[in-house]
């Protein structure tokens, strides 16, 4: 009775709003799954709702004092342009909501890459182990504590077969949820040799060479990519902003006869849309750079 009357208090109202909201998002749980993430949906949820709760009350307060600097609104003599405040303090709630709810999938993205950073290592370390005669079981032993994260994927199975889960099963529930594709091929070839009675180390020895020509394409790939990238970014980060500020001053001062020009609030702002851009053009050109060792 009283291990239900401390669960029952540690539900709270946001335990019970998540649980509501739990079935609009069915497929939660296997992407939590498939970023490593060992936490329930719900508690997820709670942990989103509460932060989306206190980031939409700072930028709340973040957006009313910058329109109270900019002298859209006054506090001081409260008016109908008050109203404008209505909507960020309805949007701030959802799209907080809907951007934290997007973790899991970069969790996943980040997994993904770093157990694609030395898939090619520990495979060859494998391979090495197997061709020269140790069981498959030892072999992963000695690969899972090293290479990072596949290593860690590798230290899954071994625990799961110390368990007593059979060795095919324990593979397969591991590249169950697992996100990288290379990883997924070379589990998926060795279950498939012990199944047919192949050699493991041969098998294994060609996914390899394939895997591996595959990330060096990846790699020139990205070298062509980045070309238009780098011209997006000179363009619109460095050329327009810096003659696009003079020319509009020279503009406006001769349009006006010297009456108009470009305000402290202006460059403020022009100031914060390069820094968009900025973090834009790092973002890009991070999330697409391959992070391979090959």
């Amino acid at each position: 009775m009283k291990k239900e009357e401390t669960s029952k208090r540690k539900r709270g109202l946001l335990t019970s709003v998540a649980e509501t909201l739990g079935p609009s998002f069915p497929d939660l749980k296997k992407k939590l799954l498939m970023a490593g993430m060992k936490q329930t949906p719900e508690a997820f949820l709670a942990k989103v709702i509460m932060s989306t709760i206190i980031f939409s009350i700072a930028l709340f307060v973040v957006t009313a004092i910058a329109l109270d600097f900019v002298d859209v609104i006054d506090f001081e003599q409260p008016s109908e342009e008050m109203l404008w405040l209505v909507v960020p303090l309805i949007l701030y709630p959802i799209i907080l909501f809907y951007y934290f709810m997007l973790y899991p999938k970069a969790a996943t993205i980040k997994r993904k890459k770093e157990i694609d950073y030395e898939i090619v290592f520990a495979g060859r370390h494998l391979v090495i182990a197997l061709k020269s005669g140790m069981p498959l079981f030892d072999a992963m032993v000695g690969v899972s504590g090293r290479y990072g994260k596949v290593g860690d994927e590798f230290g899954s199975i071994v625990e799961k077969i110390s368990l007593g889960v059979p060795m095919s099963q324990a593979i397969r529930e591991v590249s169950q949820y697992n996100p990288s594709k290379y990883f997924v091929r070379i589990l998926m070839q060795i279950t498939n040799s012990l199944s047919s009675g192949a050699d493991v180390g041969n098998s294994v020895e060609v996914v390899l060479d394939q895997i591996s020509k595959e990330q060096i394409i990846a790699l020139k790939e990205y070298g062509q990519k980045l070309t238009p990238i780098v011209m997006f970014y000179m363009v619109f980060g460095v050329i327009l902003p810096s003659l696009g500020v003079v020319l509009a001053t020279v503009l406006f001062s001769v349009i006006s006869g010297g009456m108009l020009g470009i305000t402290s609030s202006i460059l403020i702002l022009v100031f914060l849309l390069i820094m968009i851009i900025q973090f834009l053009f790092l973002g890009v050109v991070e999330s697409s750079r391959p992070r391979y060792l090959v």
